[in-house]
């Protein structure tokens, strides 16, 4: 039997625990999202663009705009965050900086006017009306059940993390200098109306966050107004400033953002150490010492040709292999998604009676979509096994707050949830991530007892099902 992550109680308990937090949420306008697969959301999402449109003439290219004038849609976007959710999330304890901060800018500079500790109420909506202060609230899909819905179906979409911030600003007042972001960047209008202003990029494609002059800028190159139902999408670099009109009590907006380290670089980065070290197994000329006093050089210019004659056979290696294996970003990602949004099926998490489940004639079938992912890697003894990682046991509250919450570190909810097999099990496995149904009499392997014990395992870990 493989070696599993976690205890199955413990897992039960925190799953019942969130659906239980799900129905005290309160029931959200009726869902425009089409949540049937990560796709159809995103294509909800983008409406009435189309999906390969979008791909082909504005994503990580130039911003979209959609501009939409449906009451049901601006009734839908509110229910996913309102000035008035902030009232009773402040008596969950949140605290400056880490949930909330109250910034301003003045003169070109953000300008922070959060207090210590805890929010109260009362002094935020003082400095919300008195101040002009902009209310940036941090990760809104731990509390808000429809975002988390939102976010989830995206992750799973992008195959990256997806967070999100509530942007809440007063009539007559701008929250943010002008500057650029690196994440994709999806706007949603819930409240209000917010005057924007877009800028053509000075780092295209920007993987740092930074702050640009106005005397820097130059021109915007887009200037528009969202209403509630809109939705805006700009690449990662695209500068961009907003503010709140006068005669408008407020703007909310919400932006969910993705891609974050998630380039071709990041890949090579995680990728490129694996196919070195695989490579020199086989290839005596990358097991060849270097130089002698290379590592005391200043100057390796008479290197770097040899250097480069390595390159060229790494690449040729991966052409014939086409074996090119993420190891460090998998794991980031699977560790920190959000758990998958179950509902009223979070029973599906409880296995079955054991007495129904593996006759050799059964099929597994998969529970839900892109919760788990395979991963070669050396266990303790350097020996080479195949990990199947999931999100189930991932903590909602938890999701894209970095390292700040120690106490939840030390809980363990960085932590990789999973299982472990020999490698044999690899072909077998791909046939249960490859097919929605798969017949466990029919699974790659050697014996009635490995298919029996795969099978066993991913069901009690909850991640197929045996009907």
């Amino acid at each position: 039997m493989p070696k599993k992550g976690g205890k199955r109680t413990e897992m039960g308990k925190e799953m019942q625990e969130q659906c239980k937090r799900a129905k005290v949420e309160g029931a959200a306008s009726p869902s425009l999202m089409n949540y049937e697969s990560p796709e159809s959301l995103f294509r909800s999402l983008i409406a009435p663009i189309k999906e390969e449109v979008f791909f082909r003439e504005y994503w990580e290219q130039k911003p979209l705009l959609v501009q939409r004038n449906d009451p049901l849609l601006a009734a839908y976007y509110q229910s996913l965050f309102q000035l008035s959710d902030l009232k009773e999330l402040c008596c969950q304890g949140l605290c400056y900086g880490q949930d909330v901060n109250i910034c301003r800018c003045v003169n070109g500079k953000k300008k922070v006017l959060n207090k210590e500790g805890k929010v109260n109420y009362m002094q935020l909506k003082k400095d919300f009306d008195q101040k002009k202060a902009t209310i940036q609230f941090h990760q809104p899909q731990r509390f808000k059940e429809e975002l988390w819905k939102i976010q989830e179906k995206l992750e799973c979409y992008f195959g990256s993390l997806v967070g999100s911030n509530v942007y809440i600003t007063p009539q007559g007042s701008q929250g943010l200098p002008p500057h650029y972001d690196d994440v994709e960047v999806f706007i949603l209008q819930l409240e209000g109306e917010k005057h924007w202003r877009l800028y053509k990029p000075t780092v295209h494609l920007a993987r740092e966050y930074n702050v640009e002059s106005e005397d820097r800028i130059g021109n915007s190159t887009h200037e528009f107004v969202l209403k509630p139902g809109d939705l805006l999408y700009f690449p990662r670099g695209t500068i961009h400033q907003a503010d709140t009109p006068l005669g408008v009590s407020h703007s909310t907006h919400v932006t969910i953002s993705t891609y974050q380290n998630n380039s071709w670089g990041d890949f090579l980065l995680d990728a490129i150490p694996g196919l070195v070290f695989d490579t020199a197994k086989e290839d005596v000329m990358l097991r060849k010492g270097i130089p002698r006093q290379l590592l005391m050089q200043v100057d390796i210019a008479d290197s770097t040709k040899q250097l480069s004659s390595l390159l060229r056979r790494l690449a040729e290696r991966l052409e014939s292999t086409r074996d090119l294996s993420s190891s460090d970003m998998k794991k980031d990602f699977i560790v920190n998604r959000l758990p998958p949004y179950l509902g009223s099926d979070a029973d599906s998490l409880t296995p079955g009676h054991l007495l129904y489940l593996v006759p050799m004639a059964d099929n597994c079938n998969i529970v839900t979509y892109f919760i788990f992912l395979l991963l070669v890697s050396q266990d303790e003894i350097r020996k080479e096994m195949v990990y199947v990682y999931h999100s189930l046991k991932n903590r909602r509250e938890t999701h894209m707050m970095g390292a700040e919450d120690d106490a939840a570190s030390e809980e363990g909810t960085s932590q990789t949830h999973g299982l472990r097999f020999p490698l044999s099990y690899m072909d077998a496995l791909k046939q249960i991530w490859s097919n929605t149904v798969v017949c466990v009499r029919e699974l790659n392997l050697d014996s009635d007892e490995e298919k029996e014990n795969l099978a066993l395992a991913l069901w009690t870990e909850c991640l197929i099902e045996v009907i």
